[in-house]
């Protein structure tokens, strides 16, 4: 996967997007640091930088050709992976080839102009784990790397001896890049089963440089792509964490249908799940209702196990705009599974209750 990103920097202008490389390791001193100082040496008019302003990295850019890679990200986004919002928005909207950022230039007396610049370039990214934002790490490809063991054994790091080895290497790439270039314009690369919308997007022009190298390249890219794609070391949002973990509390019970306090009690009761300190308390039926709503799924007064009380279905209910149930949830957003073998149809002493959905707008309006 890293010689295909470090191939594609010198290819970028073939291409519409182009993917993040994030590097991520629990502690420091897991080789983050070096896997980029190695990259400068591979990719096309590199720029090693920690942090930096959102205005400079857009001048820089726009001055390009460039290839970012940038250390130390978990300071710039800090420890939540919340703060500079307008690097993350630079680096979130930058892989696309049609993203620009508006400036204004001029003063008072001759008068004001917009130019916008382009914040299209190919960026790797290091840092400690957990603190890139979910709106970057969605178009990247993340590696996690762990320190090594006191007996595995690495060649020491010599960067005089790297340079002499890459030097051929970075001939040969901007030979090729001359000659590929064009060809790679449109391709579209059969993906592998399962990879399919935004992971697609960010591995086709891996794969289509896979492609036009020939040999063992377009299998052993697939095989990483669908590595990568599926990696479940990959920490899921907050909310694709709890569709997940009442896929498991309903199909454990066997229903198609659980009270919110049923759930909340389940939910809290997760030995390593999160629900025991969301925001600093513990789970409750509003932000059940809160996350739930998100997706489509709203709160629902139901007769069950004899008591009559809100909770949550697994199948669509409604009239003029529909509660989806949490099946079409699980469905969309937790990738195939098996459906419960209730959650096919509905019940007659389930009712929408007042309030809770808003016909004229379209939209679930909350409410437990």
């Amino acid at each position: 996967m890293l010689a295909l990103w470090y191939a594609h920097t010198w290819v970028i202008d073939a291409f519409y997007i182009t993917p993040r490389l994030i590097l991520s390791s629990p502690e420091p001193g897991s080789g983050k640091t070096r896997v980029l100082e190695i990259a400068q040496h591979l990719t096309r008019q590199p720029e090693m930088t920690a942090g930096g302003s959102a205005a400079a990295l857009v001048r820089m850019v726009a001055a390009g050709p460039i290839t970012i890679l940038m250390d130390e990200v978990d300071t710039v986004f800090g420890a939540n992976g919340a703060g500079n919002e307008e690097v993350r928005q630079m680096l979130n909207l930058g892989y696309k080839r049609t993203a620009t950022i508006p400036k204004t230039k001029g003063d008072p007396a001759s008068g004001f102009t917009v130019e916008r610049l382009p914040i299209f370039a190919p960026t790797a990214l290091a840092g400690l784990a957990g603190r890139m934002p979910d709106t970057i790490t969605t178009r990247a490809i993340t590696i996690h790397l762990r320190r090594r063991r006191h007996d595995e054994k690495v060649e020491a790091y010599r960067e005089a001896k790297i340079i002499r080895q890459a030097e051929p290497l970075r001939e040969a790439l901007s030979t090729w890049a001359i000659s590929a270039g064009e060809r790679l314009v449109g391709t579209e690369p059969e993906m592998p089963p399962g990879v399919d919308d935004r992971p697609a997007e960010i591995w086709e022009p891996l794969l289509a440089i896979a492609d036009e190298a020939g040999g063992h390249w377009p299998m052993t890219a697939r095989a990483a792509c669908t590595h990568f794609v599926f990696d479940k070391n990959t920490t899921p949002s907050l909310g694709v964490r709890l569709l997940g973990d009442l896929r498991a509390l309903f199909t454990e019970a066997g229903t198609d249908r659980m009270h919110s306090a049923e759930i909340v009690a389940r939910l809290r009761a997760i030995e390593d799940g999160p629900w025991s300190d969301v925001g600093g308390k513990p789970i409750d039926a509003q932000r059940l209702a809160r996350e739930l709503s998100l997706y489509h799924v709203a709160p629902m007064t139901f007769k069950h196990n004899s008591t009559n009380a809100k909770g949550y279905v697994t199948f669509p209910t409604g009239t003029q705009v529909t509660q989806v149930g949490l099946a079409d949830a699980w469905a969309r957003y937790l990738g195939v599974m098996e459906q419960l073998d209730s959650a096919a149809g509905s019940s007659s002493d389930v009712h929408e209750t007042p309030g809770l959905i808003d016909n004229h707008a379209g939209h679930f309006t909350g409410g437990v």
